[in-house]
């Protein structure tokens, strides 16, 4: 296997949710590329003091700060809430390393949150006797969002939490380029009563068969049911003004001091909020168009050798589906977390508000993917 840039965009995009654990549709990463990965610190503590928005702002930061530093080029990639990963070809490792040491300072600095960081080489984790496979999933036409199999996710994100492979973060005041990030809209309430955020992951030494059947039937209860689905309402999720995110926002600006990026924002939010509010066509920019991709765009379910999901479900759904889990981890076959919250929320990365591939990353309002894991080490404990 060669290091080839054209490695991510030669892997065909598959359309069907179902099809996620098909073997055939994941290809093995080259060799010489490596694994990124990043987490916040003590994110339980920040989730426990309703630090949602910092801590969703933090993970996606990581992915706006190595895509503009590969100068927009595809690149595989993962959001996890409190976190991200993501695989980089040797000729963008440098830059993929600076990304990453400038944004765990600009998160020390200016939403007061721990990252860890680090970059794990895929023949290190080989060596391990574990794999990084790639697939790619096409919510709609707009794009494909990565989902990565093998185990080398899991022992990426062990080592760096074993303090391994560490990026060390870059000198006080530097600061990422995270330009098109933003956490304009407002949480999107339940529509069938309530959010569930669901994270399963495979039990030690489990026969991947087992654990694909019960993957398998956990998305089959979903896209069977009238009782779940994307928790992104069907004309996108509500604007208002002045929006939530706007701190955070005026923090991802470079230059200047906080007050003046503030005012920036608020202006500029004010004109994006006039134009949606009022369906105004400016400058070829539709606003249904783009609500319309809001929806289709948006990332909330996923494989990363594990599975996670954010659903707008019923009780009853909720139910099966934990009834489901809690057989297969009796039997050994799975870890997993449930969370319950009233709400979802978006953190969003637009590069370019007139193309239509802008990504939208989806976790619950009150917890999330942070407070699922919290369940999930619970069980193992």
């Amino acid at each position: 296997m060669t290091s080839g840039e054209s490695f991510y965009d030669g892997i065909p995009v598959f359309r069907g949710f179902t099809s996620l654990m098909d073997p055939a549709l994941y290809a093995p990463l080259p060799d010489d590329w490596s694994i990124g990965v990043a987490d916040i610190v003590d994110s339980t503590k920040a989730i426990a003091a309703q630090r949602y928005k910092a801590v969703n702002m933090a993970g996606a930061a990581v992915i706006a700060a190595v895509t503009n530093a590969l100068e927009g080029r595809e690149f595989p990639f993962v959001f996890g809430g409190d976190g991200a990963s993501f695989a980089v070809a040797p000729s963008d490792l440098d830059a993929a390393r600076a990304a990453l040491a400038a944004t765990a300072t600009w998160v020390r600095e200016d939403l007061d949150l721990t990252m860890r960081v680090a970059l794990v080489p895929v023949s290190a984790i080989r060596a391990q006797g574990l794999d990084v496979r790639v697939a790619r999933f096409g919510p709609s036409a707009n794009l494909s969002y990565a989902m990565f199999s093998g185990g080398g996710l899991a022992f990426a994100d062990a080592a760096m939490k074993r303090g391994e492979f560490a990026v060390t973060e870059a000198p006080a005041g530097t600061q990422p380029d995270l330009s098109g990030l933003s956490c304009r809209f407002e949480v999107m309430p339940a529509s069938r009563g309530l959010i569930l955020s669901v994270l399963v992951m495979p039990a030690r030494d489990v026969d991947p068969h087992a654990f694909r059947e019960v993957i398998e039937d956990v998305i089959h209860l979903v896209e069977r049911s009238p009782d779940g689905a994307r928790p992104v309402p069907p004309q996108g999720p509500p604007l208002k003004w002045p929006p939530q995110g706007l701190d955070y926002e005026a923090r991802t600006r470079r230059g200047g001091p906080l007050l003046a990026r503030r005012a920036s924002v608020l202006a500029y939010t004010l004109f994006v909020y006039l134009i949606m509010r009022f369906d105004l066509n400016v400058g070829g920019f539709v606003p249904n168009v783009y609500k319309r991709q809001v929806v289709e765009n948006s990332d909330f379910r996923k494989y990363d050798d594990g599975l996670r999901m954010i659903l707008d479900c019923t009780p009853e759904l909720e139910r099966a589906l934990s009834d489901r889990l809690a057989a297969a981890a009796r039997a050994g076959i799975v870890r997993y977390g449930l969370h319950q919250q009233d709400a979802a929320m978006m953190t969003c990365f637009t590069p370019s508000a007139l193309r239509s591939d802008h990504v939208h990353f989806i976790d619950g309002a009150r917890g999330g993917y942070a407070s699922a894991a919290t369940a999930l080490k619970a069980m193992m404990a």
